[in-house]
């Protein structure tokens, strides 16, 4: 998956806030590979500890206060909206095997035609992210906004796009790379927030990871 923690490495500082309302939210359910499976799990039906992830990752964008929130669900999406069914809002995207790419250009063009200001993009399989992160970086929304989670010396989620970079970031996300080339060709204007102390950037990329498995 997109991790932008791996790929842009300076830090930075937070400053001044503008309203949280302001922001909307996406998250994004993926796929967990068990290895000795090897077989492909929807990342969303994992529990941790009691709730599924998907639910976890509603529930921290409710608390951080967005003004909406859009789900979007790939593989076995019939399956997670039977299981998980207090949902937010959902969208499903049919390209989900081309990667987290398509599940961001589906999520963005889902918010086109409302008045938020900017996206906040949170994955689904980084249960760690708490609503006091997210409601950090939804306060520098802003049209022409871009906006990091830190982590010490990792950039990573949530990740805020303000609405004038929709349309370039969905033109450049493919495969696996979501928005990650264009925060790297925009790297001068691109805002680091610290959110280390209210989060972690852990994430679950195959069974082992969960500790609540």
């Amino acid at each position: 998956s997109d991790r932008l923690t791996r790929a842009l490495k300076r830090g930075g500082a937070a400053g001044p806030s503008i309203a949280v309302r302001t922001a909307s939210s996406i998250f994004m359910a993926s796929l967990l590979k068990d290895s000795e499976l090897l077989s492909y799990l929807p990342k969303a039906l994992i529990a941790y500890p009691r709730r599924l992830l998907v639910q976890q990752a509603a529930d921290t964008l409710a608390e951080a206060g967005v003004d909406r929130r859009v789900v979007v669900l790939g593989a076995q999406a019939e399956r997670v909206l039977a299981v998980a069914t207090d949902l937010p809002p959902t969208v499903v995207n049919p390209d989900w095997p081309t990667g987290l790419g398509s599940s961001l250009r589906v999520g963005l063009q889902a918010l086109a035609g409302t008045p938020a200001q900017a996206v906040v993009v949170l994955l689904v399989d980084m249960p760690g992210v708490t609503g006091s992160a997210v409601r950090r970086i939804a306060g520098f929304a802003a049209p022409d906004a871009l906006v990091l989670g830190g982590y010490g010396d990792r950039r990573g989620h949530p990740v805020l796009l303000g609405r004038d970079h929709w349309g370039a970031v969905a033109g450049s996300a493919t495969g696996d790379r979501g928005a990650r080339d264009y925060l790297r060709a925009h790297a001068a204007t691109v805002r680091v927030v610290q959110v280390g102390d209210v989060a972690d950037d852990f994430d679950i990329d195959t069974p082992e990871d969960n500790p609540h498995a």
